[in-house]
Parts: structure tokens; C-alpha cells; sequence
């Protein structure tokens, strides 16, 4: 029987810590005189009077978390917090309409990115730092957080991490789970703060800088610019956010190996090598045809692609220029690669480039035992053979993965029927939100926000965020019956 009194008492903690991070958007809001203090505190206060009520009437619960709890935990947490998060741009009139206030904040938390706000820069300081930081603190994730905070209030955290990070990779930085969160947290603030030292170094102003490194550290893709990262005419300011989200999304037990000098450990990664090599090839690529197909210079040909590869790879979803008008053999490509997402264990989103990798050497290995059926062949990754179950988990992701962009295209088809293009906007719309990308194709494209999407619409690319940032099955299983069948 699911432990209901510890799930209360969970969802409440967390409403409370969330409650305590929107009071940091205060400072900006004194100090630009925007006059949203008041939002901001109303949404605070009623965020930490719920969430408060219920952890007090639940604290004397039973504070054992089992799979089912954990499962259910993460999932609700996830919708509870987005839910709250809504609150600032709701009461500050910033987005009137709840759907599109519910839509900015699961966007947010999901570091997808795509937005319906039509002028961003118009939107009080501190309206648009809490959007920052949505999805800074969605980029590890909520729960991972709260795994290292937990244990101060006597629960334990090891089935909630597990639901929160349910990847195809298994390494631990640390065999405890509370440490292999602390030290996660401080890998991305110690990079966070680096990459916000930097840019104001080189010319953006504090505020955006800070705004830009909770959102590049998080592949969330949020600026405080309508035109994006193209409005920063430094290239220097390019390449630093572009290192940034390369350096996102890798894998963060592969960043810390490399922190602690085991660089035998990083090499040993098949992922990581093949992470550099597809951002490095496709770069290339795109470079060699942007030079010639718009006659811009080499540098800035070379600069173009390695920006708009990396956001896309990463899932980080930053614009430097329009993608889509260059080529169309750019513009596929670039929809393809709405499909791929960087490394396991990172904050970016997508299928995960070691899905990929698995099952292309599934593929070859298939070809060969065709050859030789009766030999024993096994699959290896990172020199370590990969579990049967490992690979049906895979191939079971990837089946979902692709029936829930089916159908998802097919009622974004129906709801999108106005558009000009409604079939190519709606494929797009519903391959960056599960994702998390963010910029799409046609109607929905980099210089294009979601503004537009009726509200039936936007509730399906909601779902669709919320089912990809938790890969799918941590939300999938709440709806089968054995979930909630007692034992």
C-alpha cells in the first residue's frame, strides 16, 4: 500500500523550499525599481502557507519511501512545483491567462525554453530572474536537491533519486546517495559562477549575465533578450556560452573525473567520445555550408555552427541566428537532431546519446550474428558488457519515445489546423517539447515563440515537456494498474 502521509509530507517540503527561492528574485526587483516585489512575496507567502500546512500535518508520517512513493513522488513533485511557479507571472499580470502562466513555468523546470511571452525584455527584472532560475533549478532537478536536503528532516533519498535520474547509465560518484547530490549541486554552482564571472567580464551587463549562466549551466535556453544570444554582437560572449553548453552536456560523473584529474576514466567513456565527435563532425558540416550557401566569413561561418549545433545537441535551445533560414538540408538536419539530446547524467534533455549509441551497436552486432549464429556475441559500452535488460529498457524508451511523438504530431496536426503550415509546425512543436529543446521548425521556429498555440495546444506540449524531462516512464507508470494494486 502506497505510504500517502510521506508523499504529503515531501510535496510539502518542497513547496517550501521553492518558496524560499523566489524570495531571491527580490533584490532585483528593489534594485530595478519593476515594481513586482509585491507578486513575487504574494506568491512566496502562498507557496510556503500550502506547502507549510502540509508538512506540518504529515511530519509525524511514516517517513519510509519505497519505489511506488518514489515514483509518485518525483511525478507530483514535478506538477506541484510547476504548478506554484506559475504564481509569480500569474498575479503580476506578466501572463494573465493561467494556461499560458502554467505553460512559462513548465517550460521552465523542464529546460525546455520555449515561451509565449511576445516581448521579453519588456517583462520586470524580477519576473524574469524567477524565469532564470526555473530553469537553473530544474536543470539538476527538484528532487536531486532535495536528496542532499532531506536527510536533515529524516528522509531518506535513494528512491527518489533513482525516479528523478532514471537514465540507461549506472555510475555513482559516490556509493551514498546524499553525497553523489551534494556533490552534483556543487559541480553546476561551481560552474554556474564561473560562466557568470566570465560574461560579465567580457561586456554583458550583471544582470544578464547572471540571467544567461543559470540558464546555459541548466540547457534551459531562457534570455533576457527577445532576439536571444544574437543580440550580444561579442564573439567571445558566443564562444563562452557554446563552451558552456558543451561542458552541460556531458555527463556529470565524466566532469567530475576530469575535476579530480582521472582522465583515464573520462577516455574511457563511449559516450563522451562520441558526444565530441558528433558536435565536432556536425559542426563542420554546418560551418562548410553556411560559408558558402551565405557568403558570411569563415570565423562567423565557423562560430554560427558550432553555437547553433551545441544548443541544439544539448537541448539548451539559444539562438545566434535563424537555423532554419539558411538551408533546407540545415533545416532537416536540425529537426533530426530534435531526436538525438547530449549525454546520460547531464541537465540536457532528448533521447540521450548513449541510447543511440547502444543501439547502433546492437545493430552491427545483429548483422555479424547473422553471419555466425551460433556464437556468442556480446555488446559492450565503456569496455563493460551491456545487460540484456539494460537493452530491452532501451529499445522500450525508444518504441514510447516515437508512439508519443506520433500521436502527439497527429492532435498537434488538428489543433494547429489554422496555421500555414500545420503539419510541419505541429511535428516540430511536439519533437522540441518532448525533447526539451525548445526553438522548432516552420511556425515555431528560432525567431518564433509559442504564443500563438490555442490553449488545447499547449496543454498537449505541457504533457509532453513534463513526460521528457522525467523520461517518460516515471510518469508512464503511474498509469498502469499494477502501479496501484496492493500487495
Amino acid at each position: 500500500m502506497i505510504n500517502s502521509g510521506v508523499v504529503i509530507n515531501i510535496l510539502g517540503a518542497l513547496l517550501t523550499i521553492l518558496a524560499a527561492f523566489m524570495l531571491i528574485s527580490l533584490p532585483f526587483s528593489f534594485y530595478y525599481q519593476a515594481e513586482d516585489s509585491i507578486y513575487l512575496l504574494s506568491a512566496s507567502c502562498t507557496t510556503f502557507a500550502i506547502g507549510a500546512t502540509a508538512w506540518y500535518f504529515s511530519k509525524d508520517r511514516s517517513k519510509k519511501i519505497g519505489k511506488r512513493e518514489g515514483f509518485l513522488i518525483v511525478s507530483l513533485g514535478w506538477l506541484t512545483v510547476a504548478l506554484f511557479s506559475a504564481l509569480p507571472y500569474w498575479f503580476s499580470g506578466v501572463l494573465s491567462d493561467f494556461s499560458n502562466a502554467f505553460f512559462e513555468s513548465v517550460s521552465g523546470l523542464t529546460t525546455t525554453g520555449a515561451s509565449v511571452i511576445n516581448d521579453i525584455e519588456i517583462v520586470p527584472k524580477g519576473i524574469l530572474f524567477w524565469r532564470s532560475l526555473t530553469q537553473w533549478l530544474g536543470g539538476m532537478g527538484i528532487i536531486v536537491l532535495t536528496v542532499a536536503l532531506f536527510p536533515l528532516l529524516g528522509i531518506g533519498g535513494v528512491e527518489l533519486f533513482v525516479a528523478e535520474a532514471p537514465g540507461p547509465t549506472s555510475d555513482k560518484i559516490h556509493p551514498r546517495i546524499k553525497e553523489t547530490a551534494k556533490r552534483l549541486w556543487y559541480i553546476y554552482v561551481g560552474l554556474t559562477a564561473l560562466l557568470i564571472v566570465l560574461l560579465k567580464l567580457n561586456g554583458m551587463s550583471v544582470y544578464d549575465a547572471i540571467n544567461h549562466g543559470l540558464t546555459t549551466m541548466a540547457t534551459g535556453g531562457f534570455s533576457t533578450k527577445n532576439a536571444s544570444i544574437a543580440y550580444f554582437q561579442n564573439p567571445v560572449i558566443h564562444y563562452l556560452i557554446a563552451g558552456f553548453m558543451f561542458i552541460a552536456g556531458i555527463n556529470y560523473t565524466v566532469i567530475y573525473y576530469s575535476i579530480k584529474g582521472n582522465f583515464r576514466r573520462v577516455w574511457n567513456s563511449d559516450e563522451f567520445k562520441t558526444y565530441i565527435f558528433l558536435i565536432f563532425s556536425l559542426t563542420m558540416l554546418v560551418a562548410l555550408i553556411v560559408y558558402h550557401s551565405t557568403g558570411q566569413g569563415v570565423e562567423q561561418s565557423f562560430r554560427e555552427g558550432l553555437f547553433q549545433i551545441t544548443s541544439i545537441i544539448t537541448t539548451t535551445g539559444f539562438v545566434s541566428a535563424d537555423y532554419t533560414s539558411w538551408t533546407p538540408f540545415i533545416t532537416i538536419l536540425f529537426f533530426i537532431l530534435l531526436f538525438v539530446g547530449a549525454s546520460a547524467g547531464s541537465t540536457s534533455g532528448g533521447i540521450k546519446i548513449i541510447r543511440h549509441l547502444v543501439i547502433f551497436k546492437n545493430t552491427i552486432l545483429e548483422l555479424k550474428r547473422l553471419l555466425h549464429p551460433k556464437a556468442i556475441i556480446r555488446m559492450k559500452v565503456d569496455k563493460k558488457i551491456v545487460a540484456p535488460r539494460v537493452l530491452t529498457h532501451i529499445l522500450v524508451f525508444l518504441l514510447l519515445y516515437m508512439i508519443l511523438f506520433i500521436i502527439g504530431s497527429m492532435i498537434m496536426t488538428v489543433v494547429l489546423s489554422d496555421f500555414d503550415q500545420p503539419l510541419l509546425t505541429a511535428i516540430g512543436a511536439v519533437a522540441t517539447s518532448l525533447g526539451n529543446v525548445g526553438p522548432s521548425i516552420a511556425e515555431l521556429g528560432p525567431l518564433d515563440n509559442f504564443s500563438a498555440v490555442p490553449t488545447s495546444g499547449k496543454w498537449v506540449l505541457i504533457s509532453l515537456m513534463l513526460l521528457g524531462r522525467l523520461e517518460l516512464f516515471t510518469i508512464l507508470i503511474l498509469f498502469t494498474p499494477y502501479f496501484w494494486r496492493i500487495n
